[in-house]
């Protein structure tokens, strides 16, 4: 690349970082607004409804959300390209988009009804937990609606409907149907809590694009869209399954109860990795603008700039987090402590992925097959690492908590192999290094790690919650900011931004 068009590319590449940084910024913002609103509903679940009911809905909703994400085919990333390269109406492309995923959505919620083995693995469900395949419809239009948004950089519906409402509504609404119909309260929950999200991410849409213009939905072309985009549903699949499949395994060789523990453990641990979905609704469409380009090192500044932003919040969180584990768990009730070990291999897990899940970002559309191809491998060896795990826990004569840890630790495993391969295959095909790692990391972790372990040897436990964690992330940010972070980093934090 010459001087002048290096030069000349510079201006675009500082957009495109604004751009993400706008876009990450706000989806940020709803982070701390998604967990007051995610802590209640634990606290509900947990108290009210207890281990063993929380085990059938995650087993369940192992399946259910699955099968809403291949229902959208691939769409949730793919819009992105296709609203590229549409030349009719964009509203047009959604409107084909919207349409393919509730057909695949009512086939699959028709066949869940039919057959419900899969979602409860333990044998035993009410007739509310049959009603859960409902929410598989706007769960998809939900994805469909927000990728389309974010198409045009508008990541405030994302954060209205998934830090406001879907968090808010399921937490109010386990409570309401607690004392109406507490032996399907969870499930009415997770059903009414996706259908105002799904709300709330529709009338924006309809706003933004408006209706369809001469719209004629053809069957066929239907169908050769969906399967151009299977690679990608099926990679989108993969990625997801890798975070399920350890709920999924962990069903089948313990109860329901242990399935519980995990899944709290599980809820607590995601709350870092919001933060990537934070950054992925701008970050698809920025790369398929310079992939068009065949800008192929604004892609490489792209992902490893956001890779690192990523990397250093989840492990900020994860300290916060991880470090008084106890406490953390303790809330949701005291049999929930046990699944403080699974806490820790989850949150370390979130961090290892980061490095994978930027770089996916980009194969999805440069490599689909190969980044298939890695994803599959990942899942399975997660499987046989998981599998493997509970027998030795097993051979040990542990307790089913083990079991609960040993499939943290091998999912932890697992995506930190995805990130090795991924990343190396990202670097190959751009021709530029992909690296989100940074020395100042590893400070900002020790001196973070100094102050959680004085919380919890010094304090009660009310006050480790209630300062040691504030101190926690004080300390962690204070050394990233100084010592980690860059100009070109700290454009994340300012408002003047240009997007």
């Amino acid at each position: 690349m010459t001087e002048t068009s290096t030069g000349a590319g510079q201006e675009p590449q500082r957009d495109d970082i604004a751009a993400i940084a706008k876009g990450g910024r706000t989806n940020l913002l709803g982070f701390p607004i998604r967990l007051m609103g995610r802590i209640p509903f634990l606290l509900i679940a947990g108290r009210l409804y207890g281990a063993d009911s929380l085990g059938r809905l995650a087993s369940a909703l192992v399946v259910i959300e699955f099968l809403a994400l291949l229902s959208s085919m691939g769409l949730k990333r793919g819009l992105a390209r296709r609203l590229t390269e549409e030349e009719g109406h964009p509203a047009n492309a959604v409107g084909d988009a919207m349409l393919i995923s509730v057909f695949f959505g009512a086939c699959a919620a028709t066949a869940l009804w039919l057959f419900p083995a899969p979602m409860f693995p333990s044998g035993r469900y009410s007739i509310y937990d049959l009603m859960l395949p409902l929410a598989i419809i706007p769960i998809t239009m939900t994805d469909i609606a927000l990728a389309a948004l974010a198409y045009h950089f508008n990541v405030g519906a994302t954060v209205k409907a998934r830090s406001i409402v879907e968090p808010w509504t399921i937490s109010g609404s386990a409570l309401g149907f607690y004392y109406l119909v507490p032996d399907g309260g969870l499930a009415l929950a997770f059903i009414f809590a996706n259908v105002c999200t799904m709300l709330a991410a529709v009338v924006p849409l309809v706003r933004a694009y408006g209706l369809p213009q001469q719209w004629r939905p053809h069957p066929f072309h239907l169908l050769g869209l969906a399967r151009a985009n299977l690679p990608l549903a099926l990679a989108e699949g993969v990625e997801w399954g890798s975070r399920r499949l350890d709920v999924f395994i962990l069903g089948m060789f313990a109860s329901p109860s242990a399935v519980g523990v995990y899944y709290i453990a599980q809820q607590v641990a995601s709350l870092p990795q919001k933060l990537k979905t934070s950054f992925e609704p701008i970050l698809g469409p920025v790369i398929t603008r310079s992939l068009k380009n065949k800008d192929y090192h604004a892609i490489a500044l792209q992902v490893c700039q956001v890779g690192f932003w990523i990397t250093a919040a989840q492990c900020g969180i994860a300290l916060a987090l991880g470090i008084p584990g106890e406490g953390v768990m303790g809330l949701v009730g005291p049999h929930f402590v046990g699944g403080t070990g699974a806490l820790a291999f989850l949150l370390a897990a979130e961090v290892v992925a980061a490095t994978a899940v930027v770089a996916d970002s980009a194969l999805i559309y440069m490599a689909r097959m190969k980044n298939l191809a890695i994803s599959l491998l990942t899942i399975a060896i997660q499987a046989g690492l998981t599998v493997g795990g509970i027998l030795l826990v097993d051979d040990l004569g542990l307790d089913q908590l083990y079991r609960a840890a040993a499939a943290a630790a091998a999912l932890m495993l697992s995506l930190a192999i995805a990130s090795v391969l991924k990343s190396w295959l990202l670097s190959r095909l751009l021709g530029e290094r992909i690296n989100n790692w940074r020395w100042p990391l590893v400070w900002a972790a020790a001196a973070a790690s100094v102050v959680g372990w004085a919380a919890t040897r010094f304090l009660p436990e009310w006050a480790e919650l209630a300062f040691g964690i504030p101190a926690i992330l004080a300390v962690y940010c204070w050394v990233i900011w100084n010592k980690g972070f860059g100009p070109e980093d700290r454009v994340l934090f300012r408002k003047s931004a240009k997007a």
